[in-house]
């Protein structure tokens, strides 16, 4: 099966459940307010067999509303559990394909608080921020700086255009929460991109460049060189990223 059906069906499953979760929810809120309406109109201005109706309405009413709150709770819990025992270890995306990777020119390692002009349009070394980035998506491009020095720490960075449409960016979202002892992904937008070009994918003094978007070869780059920048931080002292 392909891997992009993989990943898509790990991100929608999860966020079915919390949609449906809220979708009972809703119902649920309706229910609550026409049992609350419904009490209104019980009154002694009504006849004892229509209050008796009424009243037995609304029980049901309220009965269909307690069973719609347990179930929301119950997806809610199934949502944010299912995220938190789920793996995110880099080994899950050793895929059966093949990549071509460039091996990019080391530029140094220096640190510095002042800006850096780059040899390179998406940088994979050269001096950089003493300070990296947490791991993760990122919907605005961080400083050149501190995504050098992630990679440094053996970081992924997964450049992508702005204009990414919402499939994209779910995957992306997915893939960026992969780690590997103290390192892990980035996903970031890059107006840097060559053109003809989807994604850029890098790594310490490492390109892939691709013309769309792959999630095998996304997935294989990043197992094959995850956490092999020169300098390795465990993870008790990373703890994903930005603490450096």
């Amino acid at each position: 099966m392909n891997s992009h059906v993989l990943i898509h069906q790990d991100t929608s499953s999860s966020s079915f459940l919390l949609y449906t979760a809220l979708l009972i929810l809703a119902i649920t809120l309706l229910c609550y307010w026409y049992a609350s309406k419904w009490k209104k109109e019980n009154t002694s201005k009504l006849k004892k067999e229509q209050k008796s109706a009424l009243k037995q309405k609304t029980k049901k009413m309220r009965f269909v509303a307690h069973t719609g709150l347990a179930l929301t709770i119950l997806l809610t819990i199934a949502h944010f559990g299912q995220n938190l025992g789920q793996s995110f270890s880099s080994k899950k995306l050793d895929f059966d394909t093949t990549i071509e990777v460039r091996e990019d020119p080391y530029y140094g390692a220096d640190h510095t608080d002042d800006p850096v002009e780059y040899e390179m349009s998406i940088p994979t070394s050269g001096t950089h921020s003493p300070h990296d980035l947490k791991f993760g998506f990122y919907e605005e491009k961080p400083a050149t700086e501190m995504l050098v020095h992630n990679q440094e720490h053996g970081d992924i960075i997964i450049n992508y255009r702005a204009d990414a449409d919402s499939v994209l960016i779910e995957q992306l979202q997915y893939l960026a929460k992969f780690k590997e002892a103290g390192a892990g992904v980035l996903a970031v937008p890059n107006d840097a991109i060559p053109e003809g070009k989807a994604v850029v994918v890098t790594a310490w003094t490492k390109t892939m460049e691709l013309e769309t978007f792959d999630a095998e070869k996304i997935g294989k780059f990043i197992h094959d060189y995850i956490n092999q920048g020169p300098e390795k931080i465990p993870p008790s002292i990373r703890r994903g990223g930005g603490t450096m």
